[in-house]
């Protein structure tokens, strides 16, 4: 993803609130049979406070990607959206996408089972979470045996990025008017309506602003 140091986004908070905000990601490998991606759920590691992400592939993603082996790019994608010239005001001016991604890039440790099945026991539970009557991993129905044959078809990893490459490309470079009409039209209830997108821009307009 090429750098623009207008919209580099680097601060760790922002990028792990990012990251937890947009769990489902893509994994990207380069192969001796060409690029391969997948996408899975990941979590950050609740035993640091770094850029550390945790999830698992099933099998054989693991043998594809060449999991542990090489190097592999987790893409993370935040709000996006279209944003239309008309918003600009009457000059010369072409449409555009505001978006908020990271790219965490290095080389991921393949997990133990038993590591392996408190990952699979942590996506769970946060994603249940929210239901009404949540169905956790190791309650009933499911029973030991049920899960662990579950584990043994997956692999687990944990990845501690080398690089990482973040951008928050949210109309920075316009004037404060302009921002504000970007906003008002995202937030509206049009057909091109993007609540999330617009939350995103008034996060990084009130960063910007003197306190």
């Amino acid at each position: 993803m090429r750098q623009n140091p207008s919209f580099a986004l680097t601060d760790t908070a922002e990028l792990r609130r990012l990251i937890a905000r947009n769990p489902w990601v893509t994994l990207v490998s380069h192969t001796d049979d060409g690029l391969v991606a997948s996408h899975y759920a990941v979590l950050l590691d609740d035993e640091r406070d770094d850029l550390t992400i945790v999830g698992h592939v099933g099998k054989p993603d693991d043998l594809i990607h060449g999991l542990g082996e090489r190097e592999l790019m987790v893409v993370v994608q935040g709000p996006h959206g279209y944003i239309s010239p008309g918003w600009y005001g009457d000059v010369a001016s072409v449409p555009t996408w505001n978006f908020v991604s990271a790219h965490l890039t290095g080389v991921p440790e393949i997990l133990s089972p038993e590591e392996n099945l408190r990952v699979l026991d942590r996506l769970v539970a946060h994603f249940e979470g929210g239901m009404p009557q949540p169905r956790l991993m190791w309650e009933r129905p499911n029973d030991e045996d049920y899960v662990r044959r579950l584990e043994r078809g997956t692999v687990g990893f944990r990845l501690t990025p080398s690089t990482v490459v973040a951008k928050r490309k949210l109309s920075q470079n316009k004037t404060d008017e302009v921002v504000e009409t970007v906003i008002a039209e995202l937030s509206g209830d049009a057909a091109w309506a993007n609540p999330a997108l617009a939350a995103e821009m008034v996060r990084a307009r009130d960063a910007r602003r003197p306190r």
